[in-house]
């Protein structure tokens, strides 16, 4: 039987591609969380969490994230504003039903995030035995 080779990943090995992925799985939850508690408009919620992230998280676009919360009657349009640069600025805030998605989120994601936790300290006491 032949031994099979396992490459070990270098140092230098990009984890990019996780990171989008982990943005990608937690968008919707971070903008019903910037919307709790004042509306914003796209540009203000990307502000807000790229710098309550010390500049970790920066999205390029929420645009996708914030349709999808919307058809699903998460938030809402509460106004449009125009700008002093003539463009309009609309406003989301955050349904009832949007509250109570967000608080399944929340859940979820704390469980998950402990049960990760959990296997990798598992992990790290039996690389040391």
């Amino acid at each position: 039987m032949a031994k099979r080779s396992i490459r070990k990943a270098s140092k230098s090995y990009d984890t990019g591609g996780f990171k989008t992925l982990l943005k990608r799985a937690t968008t919707e939850m971070l903008i019903l969380l910037t919307l709790r508690k004042t509306p914003m408009y796209t540009y203000e919620m990307m502000n807000t969490l790229e710098r309550l992230s010390g500049g970790y998280l920066a999205f390029n676009t929420l645009y996708i994230a914030i349709y999808r919360l919307r058809e699903l009657g998460f938030i809402d349009e509460t106004e449009r504003v125009i700008s002093d640069n003539n463009r309009v600025r609309v406003y989301f805030s955050i349904t009832e039903s949007g509250q109570d998605y967000l608080g399944n989120l929340v859940e979820e994601y704390k469980r998950f995030s402990e049960v990760v936790d959990v296997v990798m300290s598992a992990s790290e006491i039996e690389q040391g035995a």
